[in-house]
């Protein structure tokens, strides 16, 4: 007797498998032919959950965006902008680790972008919140610039093929590590 896969189940491994082979390929190299047959499915089948690769782009890229949305928004109610910059770091370095492979893409991948632009939650505006943070109120070209070597440094860094090896509690450590130093944030202590 065989039971039928759940829909939200093979959404999910719809996701993994486009993003692996969004990874391999980029997203214009990949289709929707590449992606059902990947699964052992139909293309017809991957039509039942998204009309268009775009759509499925923007999900495979929506966890993230969702998680940078809260963290914007976790980090600007604390009262010290110390505490803000911290928490912000802190998370958007464990979102990176978490999320090695999308961001890999992120920083690599223009059809990625393209497809983020489109949707409704475009970058724009989280680009500017965690700039807005990490640089401060009414900031100089050297906050800013500082700022966005920090984002970018920390997000290329840790979806670098490079680095791959690393275990994920090593790179979040340097990362936060790295992060602190251009941010002119002062060293913690490890045990």
């Amino acid at each position: 007797m065989t039971t039928a896969v759940p829909a939200e189940d093979t959404r999910t491994r719809l996701l993994g498998t486009a993003l692996r082979l969004f990874a391999e390929h980029g997203v214009e190299g990949t289709s929707l032919q590449m992606i059902a047959d990947a699964l052992g499915v139909t293309k017809a089948a991957v039509y039942y959950h998204f009309k268009t690769k775009a759509e499925i782009t923007e999900s495979v890229a929506e966890p993230g965006i969702r998680e940078l949305d809260l963290l914007v928004v976790e980090a600007a109610r604390h009262r010290r902008r110390g505490a803000q910059v911290d928490h912000l770091l802190d998370g958007f370095v464990d979102l990176v680790v978490r999320h090695r492979v999308l961001v890999a893409l992120f920083s690599s991948d223009p059809g990625i972008n393209r497809a983020i632009a489109k949707s409704a939650h475009g970058m724009e505006g989280f680009k500017d919140a965690l700039i807005g943070i990490l640089a401060g109120p009414e900031p100089d070209v050297t906050a800013r610039v500082t700022a966005m070597v920090a984002l970018t440094g920390v997000a290329m860094a840790g979806g670098s093929p490079d680095l791959a090896e690393l275990d994920d509690e090593t790179l979040r450590h340097e990362l936060i590590d790295v992060g602190r130093r251009l941010l002119g944030r002062p060293r913690r202590h490890h045990d």
